[in-house]
Order: C-alpha cells, then structure tokens, then sequence
C-alpha cells in the first residue's frame, strides 16, 4: 500500500540525539507515514542509528535543498512534509496535514523554541506571526506540501542558503499557505549557543540581504562565520 504523508528528514552527523526524534514518529509510520532519512556525509554513524527507525535512508550531496529534493524523489506519497532533525511533530501531525492539503497546496506548523534563552517564546510568536502576515515558512515550522505543487516549482532550489523562503515565495505563487495553529517544537541550541538577540539580529540581516538580491552563496560564508 502507497504511504499517505512521506515525511523526508535531511541529517548531518546528528547521532547524538537522533534516536528519540525518530522513536516518537513511529506511530505516524504505523498510520501508514513513510520516512525517509536523507545521510549528507555523516561521519558518526547516522546513518547506521537511523535504519531500523526508517523507511529508507539514502545518501545525497550534502546541502539541507539538496538532501530534501532528493528524499521527495525517494518517497512514494501524495503529500510531502521536510523535517529538521532537531524538530519534533505533533502527535496527529498526519491527520493535521492531510486536512490542510485538502484546501492549500502547502502549509506550515507554528513553531515553539524550546531552549534556555527566556526570549524564546517572543522569537517563536514572532516567527509565527511573520509567516502567517507574508506567507513565507521557514524551515523550523516544518513545511508540508502537495506533491504536484512540489514537481510544478520543480522542489527545493539548489542552493546553500534561504532554501526555505524561496521554495515559500514559489509556492504562495500558487497559493496561500495553510498556517496550522498546531505546534511543532524545535532545539533552541543555536539561540542558546550564540544568544537570542545575536541570532535574530542576523537572521534578519542575512534576510535583508536576500530580499535585496545578494547571492545565497555569499549570505552562506557569513552565516558560517
């Protein structure tokens, strides 16, 4: 039988603290979800830790557009949702999708930071209210979308950065998204490791950038630096 949801998670050297996210999709696969783990170039048994929880896990060039363009082309479902690996679902999560792709080509879950940084609470109803005033999702909340909507803006553009607004400026092209109330929660790690306000403050500046025409390539050196 066909999977109703293919739920494609790109990873990279997340052994540490993979197994619990993929034991609590467990009972969506039992629904009939399908999981496909997309390996970047793991050197500390990612791979190896993810196949009894997995679908399939397949390698792909590294790159998160590249990782998840490649896991929809492996997956055999008529809905697609792209999952960070440090973010987790709501239980109902398929059934939650499955209603929204009746009325939206694509949607999105809220998104809730979970991390030490008493500011993020702000920063997540922050991003929530953002996406849901201009139609662009990030990653964090956990885009899902119609397969045919997927293949008609040809999925994820290659590129190493800001994947995630431009595959969200290609959809709305075709419609508004669903923007489900629901919440997925995802690691406040790289708030916590570099500060709320300094990982906001460039974020934004690195999407100041883009909407200004800058290269994704170039954005992508300074967000490493």
């Amino acid at each position: 039988m066909a999977p109703t949801l293919g739920i494609v998670m790109p990873v990279l050297d997340e052994a540490a603290g993979l197994a619990p996210l993929l034991q609590a999709l467990q009972p969506l696969r039992a629904r009939g979800a399908e999981l496909v783990v997309v390996d970047g170039g793991s050197t500390d048994g990612t791979p190896a830790l993810a196949a009894p929880f997995a679908d399939q896990v397949i390698a792909a060039p590294r790159g998160r557009a590249r990782q998840m363009n490649a896991g929809a082309a492996a997956s055999r479902a008529p809905r697609l949702l792209f999952l960070h690996a440090d973010t987790r679902l709501p239980a109902d999560a398929d059934a939650r999708v499955a209603r929204a792709l009746a009325r939206a080509p694509w949607g999105r879950f809220d998104v809730r930071i979970d991390g030490r940084s008493r500011w993020l609470p702000l920063v997540a109803a922050l991003m929530n209210l953002r996406s849901r005033l201009t139609g662009i999702a990030t990653g964090d909340q956990a885009i899902f979308v119609r397969r045919d909507a997927f293949d008609r803006i040809g999925g994820f553009p290659d590129q190493p950065l800001m994947e995630d607004v431009e595959i969200s400026r290609r959809l709305r092209a075709i419609g508004r998204p669903a923007c489900l109330r629901a919440h997925v929660v995802t690691s406040g790690r790289r708030w916590d490791a570099h500060g709320a306000w300094r990982t906001i403050r460039l974020m934004w500046r690195l999407r100041w950038r883009y909407w200004r025409g800058e290269s994704p390539q170039s954005l992508a050196e300074a967000y490493r630096r």
